[in-house]
């Protein structure tokens, strides 16, 4: 079956949607390649260029030194306090840019599992499930070896993610620490997030949540929630650019008794007394290790800027769109040639992703890179269909899986 009886309805869906304005403002999106990455690296905003040449000659070649004691040193919290209103629900004081995904993470997971085996010393286990990101679970077994704990898997199937039935089994009176994936990278799997933490919470635990396929496109309310502590990447949704630095998230109640591991002179107390004992600062100062990655930080300023004009509700509704629009022209297209969807269909229950199925994706994927077509891959045998509300239209889509099928059938 070919692409042409879904042309009329792609066309029809871009005309009607309220953010395809949006779309002109990201570089590349003119241009006929697909992308369908964005789950993974974002689209460069056009102005993004502009302001990182102004940062260059005005303030890094202007004032120099002069520049940190007139603004960088805040960045990583004025930056961060913008994260936590417009994608996470967080109120100001909660949220702070700093390190990469791996480092926020093992700092909060380490600082948690410390905080409850120090409160009720059987409290050794930190529950994790198995199809959780890689780093994820080598940094769970790294800390449990280094700190006698016990890891505690979560088996679940790839096609989805931890559900409220799972969870309950795994946790009880030694669980120190849950940590657990609002969006599942495999799957595109969307967790309750709220219901999951009350659980854990029933168990005595604290709840750790990996947002790094959520943030800046599935509506997020970590305050509302309960949510104890928290970490995500800025180069997806957000489009901050290749390792831009990761945000972490710590509610004000934990933030007196959370005793981060990496203790550097930023988060001392007073940064520049450089005094012969580590005082840890207070409020979210204490998370930061190092020099915070000005230049880093920067990019993901005007995706902010675009998520606060459209709003997040809006780009969920059109993230909601693209999900089901995909799911209908690959069963149109691609389910007779064999491939399966291995993500929810219910849309309440699934993120900015679709996984499809086939023996052939692996090298499906590196025909379609070839044409200009950017999909990515997951074992087992899963290519990952990222749609960027913000940057990507359905007309693109519709072109995207039409090439998709054409591989699989030259591949089969």
């Amino acid at each position: 079956m070919s692409t042409e009886p879904f042309t009329a309805e792609a066309r029809a869906l871009d005309a009607a949607d309220p953010l395809s304005t949006h779309r002109a403002a990201f570089v590349g999106a003119e241009t006929s390649l697909v992308y369908f990455d964005g789950n993974s690296l974002g689209r460069p905003p056009r102005v993004t260029a502009d302001r990182l040449a102004d940062f260059v000659t005005t303030e890094w070649g202007g004032r120099l030194i002069r520049g940190w004691d007139e603004s960088w040193m805040d960045l990583p919290f004025h930056i961060g306090d913008r994260v936590g209103r417009l994608a996470l629900g967080a109120a100001a004081g909660q949220t702070v840019i700093g390190d990469s995904t791996t480092v926020l993470l093992y700092k909060l997971l380490r600082a948690a599992l410390a905080e409850r085996s120090s409160s009720d010393p059987d409290r050794v286990e930190i529950v994790v499930g198995r199809d959780d990101f890689p780093t994820d679970r080598y940094l769970v077994e790294g800390i449990a070896a280094e700190r006698g704990a016990r890891v505690v898997w979560i088996d679940v199937d790839t096609a989805r993610g931890v559900d409220a039935d799972l969870l309950r089994a795994a946790v009880g009176p030694r669980t120190a620490v849950v940590l657990l994936s609002h969006v599942s990278y495999r799957s595109g799997y969307l967790a309750d997030a709220e219901h999951l933490t009350r659980i854990a919470h029933d168990a005595g635990a604290l709840v750790l949540w990996d947002l790094c396929h959520s943030a800046g496109s599935v509506p997020i309310a970590l305050d509302a929630w309960g949510v104890d502590l928290a970490v995500g990447c800025t180069y997806k949704y957000l489009n901050g650019g290749p390792g831009a630095p990761a945000f972490a998230y710590v509610a004000t109640r934990h933030q007196g008794a959370l005793a981060q591991p990496i203790q550097g002179w930023m988060g001392a107390a007073d940064v520049f007394a450089m005094g012969p004992e580590y005082h840890p600062a207070d409020g979210m100062r204490r998370f930061l290790s190092g020099t915070p990655p000005v230049l880093a930080m920067l990019a993901m300023r005007d995706t902010l800027d675009l998520i606060e004009d459209a709003g997040i509700a809006a780009i969920r509704a059109k993230s909601v769109a693209l999900t089901e629009f995909a799911i209908r022209v690959g069963d149109g297209i691609l389910s007779p040639l064999g491939v399966t969807l291995a993500s929810p269909r219910d849309p309440a229950e699934r993120g900015g992703h679709v996984t499809l199925s086939h023996p052939t994706m692996r090298a499906v994927t590196a025909r379609l890179w070839q044409q200009d077509v950017i999909p990515d891959y997951r074992d087992p045998d899963g290519l990952r269909i990222g749609l960027a509300p913000l940057s990507t239209s359905f007309t693109e889509t519709l072109t995207g899986l039409g090439a998709v099928a054409d591989a699989v059938r030259a591949e089969s």
